[in-house]
């Protein structure tokens, strides 16, 4: 450790202490999972359905995409309604109207306020009372199971082809028939039930239901709690906290007379020959850009549904739904952003391991390429046969679709990916750990960091199997969120932080102490909010206060590291004029200086926009979380990758010189194109439908009368300039990469000094 203890315990102690909160609240979401009742039954003793029904319902929603068609409890797409606050409404309003003439023989409408008064009272005390008895037995009152019924046949009518809604299946961007089997319509409803009951119901010996009083509902006063409110204020004075102990800390433990080391008269990296491993990766970044454009295009194509089923008039649903083609959207987007990480990690494997490939490093390399076009391949293919229908009920999880947003892909393709993940980080290790172990008197913490980054993503991707096809909601977006926000938003941040860190001062532009002390602090500060951060996801799937608390306030950490990343955009610039040869690497800087852009706007300002509970009880499942999951997804990880892809095309090809109008229009469409896609459509979306939210409920944000209006109708036209602008720069960014990957030239490399040698 030497020098970098205090940085070393302050890392190892952030993980301890962090990992013990998500591990000891993780329990707490075991314990505190909202009940599945092992039979629902009426007053007057008719079974309605069993637990079996239920958990039979939620294989059926994953099988039509689950959380790409519509939500649940907030998790998924935009563009159907929020399936359990659009059933809670639909219940409830169906029974005021059946007890509107039950006691006086018109509908609730026609009431007069002091009789709607008197059963919207009735109507609260019935719905948030918690009737599960000691033997897990739920019993409602006729009433309710007669405004149940209503509500299932709307929604079995819906999922099938009724021609009574084919106009709102075009709106929903549903295809016709989306669920053809009747019993399992019949048992879809049944799961909608749960979710709905469970936002509704109070827990035991509580005054907030299982969902801490999401979603909003004023008919049965689903209002924010006031643990909500408290831990909103206390999340944003921890942030003011956080950012004023960052400056402070900037300001006075930075050192800031330290020089940048002389730069070399060459670029360092190109004093070696290439190595055959190395010479095999541009497959890869070929399939990064082909994944790309694949993901770009399926993703306006997509995005064509929220205004019209079909495209320009063509309607294609019944081949390519809106669930399917939003699936492929994300999943290719998830494929090719690793693919790029990963390619990076491999080209840096044999310089640490001193210009050399370990003994059937090659082999390694081109297995691992076509096991991931194997799983991506299959993947599809199982999502698309799933959301047809043509896999048996029983197939659907293993090989077809999970139905849960980020980990779409079936079972068998998840754990192959997985193992896919394993090689890499055995070809990784294979490379760094003989440098690593040498006995050679080199400072070795910036690669012994580097390791565990490369460690903890080829093993926490495993979190994701923690779960299963029947297992309660509330368990899965635990274990969920370890991958979508732990592995990708905490340990891939900590990889590429530290893998660029270890490129500069093998460059030798930045100092190994600056490179390592920088990289450590910044570890350091990304997992004291990641880690617990990830309960911010849960605030209302079916969590306690506690659970809350955690992540309210240290997720207002995340947001705090993010506030120095103009800085590191600057610093990261400026090596362009270090040494001529740095010229160079123009366009793979400039990726990473939109990568600290886009974190400090997407990850930082539109992350923390909806993080606090009381911002996202209002607008979780509005238009408003794409707006974060776009600027920090593609504006940083996809940023990421790309930058990774044009550094690594650069030394694979060395005598390729980079067409500078051709990267200019690439470079600034993707960021003008992202840019207007946030600023014109999605955010202004968003506002309107958190006005709604706020003011009348989550039902309405969504619901189809709301959405159809005509502003949001052009608001999501106007969306296709930027998408047109988006286009043209991926187009761009990948023809370059096309190009250069196509000039096999072969410029010949005066072998030099063995670079992992040299600077460890």
């Amino acid at each position: 450790m030497g020098v970098y203890k205090k940085y070393w315990y302050m890392l190892i102690g952030v993980c301890m202490v962090m990992f013990g909160l998500l591990g000891y609240f993780g329990a707490e979401v075991y314990r505190s999972a909202p009940p599945i009742p092992d039979q629902v039954s009426s007053a007057s003793g008719k079974p309605l359905f069993t637990q079996k029904d239920i958990l039979d319902g939620q294989t059926a929603w994953q099988s039509v995409g689950g959380m790409q068609l519509g939500s649940i409890w907030g998790h998924g797409a935009y563009q159907a309604p929020d399936w359990t606050a659009d059933w809670l409404h639909r219940e409830l309003t169906s029974w005021l109207d059946i007890a509107a003439n039950e006691a006086h023989g018109r509908p609730y409408a026609e009431l007069s306020a002091g009789q709607r008064g008197a059963l919207r009272a009735e109507l609260e005390s019935e719905y948030r009372a918690n009737n599960v008895d000691a033997h897990n037995h739920l019993v409602v009152s006729d009433r309710r199971a007669a405004a149940m019924a209503t509500t299932a046949q709307y929604y079995d009518q819906l999922f099938s082809d009724a021609p009574a809604f084919v106009k709102t299946r075009e709106h929903f961007a549903m295809k016709e028939n989306t669920l053809p089997s009747a019993e399992r319509r019949t048992q879809l409803t049944q799961f909608f039930f749960w979710t709905a009951w469970a936002a509704a119901t109070e827990r035991p010996n509580s005054h907030v239901t299982y969902t801490n009083n999401w979603p909003h509902e004023p008919l049965i006063s689903n209002v924010p709690s006031g643990e909500n409110i408290v831990w909103s204020i206390a999340s944003v004075v921890i942030l003011l906290a956080g950012i004023g102990m960052l400056v402070w800390g900037w300001a006075f433990l930075r050192k800031h007379d330290e020089e940048l080391p002389p730069a070399p008269a060459r670029d360092p990296l190109t004093s070696f020959p290439l190595t055959p491993s190395q010479r095999a990766l541009g497959k890869y970044l070929f399939l990064v850009v082909a994944l790309f454009v694949f993901q770009v295009f399926i993703g306006g194509f997509t995005a064509h549904y929220t205004v019209e089923r079909g495209f320009y008039g063509i309607d294609v649903s019944q081949w390519f739904p809106y669930s399917l083609t939003r699936t492929w959207h994300i999943q290719a987007a998830l494929f090719w952003i690793a693919t790029g990480f990963l390619a990076v990690g491999l080209f840096l494997a044999p310089v640490i391991n001193g210009g050399k490939d370990p003994k059937f490093q090659k082999l390694g390399v081109d297995v691992l390429f076509w096991a991931l076009v194997f799983v991506c391949v299959g993947s599809f293919v199982g999502n698309y046969l799933a959301i047809a229908q043509k896999l048996p009920a029983e197939w659907n999880f293993w090989l077809g679709h999970q139905g849960y947003e980020y980990v779409d892909l079936g079972r068998l393709w998840q754990i192959l990916k997985w193992v896919g993940i394993l090689l890499w980080l055995v070809l990784m290790l294979r490379g760094v750990l003989p440098a690593l172990l040498a006995r050679n008197g080199e400072d070795k913490n910036l690669l012994a960091l580097l390791t565990a980054s490369v460690g903890a993503i080829g093993l926490f991707y495993g979190a994701g199997l923690f779960y299963g096809e029947r297992t309660s909601l509330s368990v899965m977006e635990y274990w969920r969120w370890w991958v979508v926000h732990l592995w990708v938003e905490g340990f891939f941040e900590v990889f590429a932080t530290t893998a660029l860190a270890f490129v500069f001062s093998s460059m030798g532009l930045v100092s190994r102490n600056m490179a390592t002390t920088a990289s450590l602090a910044s570890a350091s500060l990304f997992l004291l909010g990641g880690i617990p951060g990830t309960f911010h996801h849960l605030y209302f799937a079916g969590t306690t206060t506690p659970v809350m608390a955690v992540g309210a306030s240290f997720s207002a950490l995340e947001v705090v590291p993010l506030i120095v990343l103009g800085h590191e955009a600057w610093e990261n610039w400026r090596l362009k004029t270090r040494a001529p040869w740095v010229d160079n690497l123009k366009w793979p800087l400039l990726c990473f200086v939109a990568v600290a852009f886009w974190n400090m706007l997407g990850a930082g300002v539109f992350g923390f926009m909806i993080n606090p509970p009381i911002s996202l009880y209002y607008i979780q499942g509005l238009n408003t979380t794409p707006v974060h999951a776009h600027a920090a997804l593609f504006g940083v990880y996809g940023f990421l990758a790309l930058g990774f892809t044009l550094m690594v095309l650069r030394y694979v090809r060395p005598q390729v010189q980079f067409n500078g109008s051709l990267m200019t229009i690439a470079f600034w469409g993707l960021n003008i194109g992202l840019a207007l896609m946030i600023s014109t459509s999605l955010l202004p979306i968003g506002v309107i439908q958190f006005v709604a939210s706020a003011s009348e409920g989550l039902w309405w944000a969504r619901s189809e009368e709301f959405m159809q209006q005509p502003i949001l109708q052009t608001l999501r036209w106007v969306r296709t300039f930027g998408d047109v602008v988006f286009i043209v720069g991926a187009v761009s960014m990948a023809l370059q990469v096309v190009i250069g990957l196509a000039d096999r030239r072969t410029t010949a490399l005066t072998p030099g000094v063995q670079l992992g040698r040299a600077r460890g």
